[in-house]
This record gives C-alpha cells, sequence and structure tokens, in this order.
C-alpha cells in the first residue's frame, strides 16, 4: 500500500490525480443541458407559473402529436430535438440557467402556425386568431413572471423551425434545410393514415399540377384543425 502511494505521488502521476476533479465536472457538464430543460425552481412566487406552463406542454404538446404530426413520430422527435438544440446553443450564448420555458414555447408556437386562422380561446373568455397566442402568453407570462426572455427565445427558435421546415420550401417554393434523419425513422416508423403535407405549394407547383390535369397531384389538405381550447 505503502509503494503504492509512494507511485502515485510521483510527479508523473500527478497531473492524472489532479485531472479526475476536471473530469467528473466535465462529465457534470453533459447533463447540465438535459437537468435545466426539466428542472423548474417551484416556489411562493413561480409555482403558478409552473403549472400554467405545464398544461400548456401537456395541450399543445398532444395537439401536434395527435394532429398535424399524427402518425409520424420520427417528424415529431425531430422537432423537439432541433427546438432544443437551438435553445441549448442560445442558453450557452446568453448564460440562461432554465430551458424549460422556450422549450415549451417553441412546441406551442409551431402549433399556433399549423393552427394560425383558428379561433381559440384564453382566459376571461377572450378569443382571437391561434398565430396571437405565443404573443398573448408573452404577455400573460410577464403579468404573473416579470420577464419575457424565455417565451420570446421559444417563440423565436418555434419560428425557425416552422419557416425552415414547412414556410420557405412549401409556401416560397425554396430549398429544404431540415428533414427528419433517416435513423429516426428506424427508430420510430411512421404510421399509415397519418397527415402528410402541410400549408400550401408554390404557385408555380399548383399551376403545374393544373396543367397536367391533375394527375399526380399531391393533396396538401385545408391545415389542421384540432379543436378549440
Amino acid at each position: 500500500m505503502t509503494s503504492t502511494l509512494k507511485i502515485m505521488g510521483h510527479p508523473m502521476y500527478a497531473h492524472k490525480l489532479r485531472s479526475v476533479p476536471l473530469l467528473v465536472s466535465s462529465f457534470d457538464k453533459v447533463w447540465r443541458p438535459i437537468t435545466a430543460t426539466f428542472y423548474f425552481p417551484v416556489g411562493p412566487g413561480t409555482g403558478f407559473l409552473y403549472l400554467v406552463n405545464l398544461y400548456f406542454l401537456y395541450q399543445y404538446s398532444t395537439r401536434l402529436e395527435t394532429g398535424a404530426f399524427d402518425g409520424r413520430p420520427a417528424d415529431y422527435l425531430f422537432m423537439l430535438l432541433f427546438n432544443w438544440i437551438c435553445i441549448v446553443i442560445t442558453g450557452l450564448a446568453m448564460d440562461m440557467q432554465l430551458l424549460m420555458i422556450p422549450l415549451i414555447m417553441s412546441v406551442l408556437y409551431v402549433w399556433a402556425q399549423l393552427n394560425r386562422d383558428m379561433i381559440v380561446s384564453f382566459w376571461f373568455g377572450t378569443r382571437f386568431k391561434a398565430c396571437y397566442l405565443p404573443w398573448v402568453i408573452l404577455g400573460f407570462n410577464y403579468i404573473i413572471g416579470g420577464s419575457v426572455i424565455n417565451e420570446l427565445i421559444g417563440n423565436l427558435v418555434g419560428h425557425l423551425y416552422f419557416f425552415l421546415m414547412f414556410r420557405y420550401p412549401m409556401d416560397l417554393g425554396g430549398r429544404n434545410f431540415l428533414s427528419t434523419p433517416q435513423f429516426l425513422y428506424r427508430w420510430l416508423p411512421s404510421r399509415r393514415g397519418g397527415v402528410s403535407g402541410f400549408g400550401v405549394p408554390p404557385a408555380s407547383m399548383r399551376r403545374a399540377a393544373d396543367q397536367n390535369g391533375g394527375g399526380g397531384r399531391h393533396n396538401w389538405g385545408q391545415g389542421f384543425r384540432l379543436g378549440d381550447q
């Protein structure tokens, strides 16, 4: 035992001993983006805000899974991963400690954009189009929480995903920058009968389909009405 301690005390092994706490610290940092996403400091001043955001997560995440992403779990998981990665990068740049509210707001924003003309109800019976809901909630959280940074980041990340995945390639005829990785489809295969299209195709595509007499026209659907709140 004594000889072992003497060997470990040799300068050649000293840097290895010093590196152990650093290794543990680095390993701990790997998990911080995950724990920061699921942890929320619940207290007398934040308990109501926490419950409200849990309600928003359950309500609109369920509506996306059973509506726009019905039968396509891999696409839904990719949306969550993309939004989460963008929020983690933003959180590192802005030294944010909690990431739950931005992720919830990003999910809600995507739902609101896919159902933008749907009339929704909010507190005290107010009714408006779904496209305004993320900004109404931003103002509501500001009243009860006093800050809008988390909500604003969530809205911006949700807008980035919606624009790159749906708006730019489908409505504007641009390049498709986002696509679900194939390994996610292998893990979570799509079910038959799910919703297959979003938005309205570009005018050039509609004209080409009309010239073909409707042959091979893709059914883009009429949007996604998931029910009033």
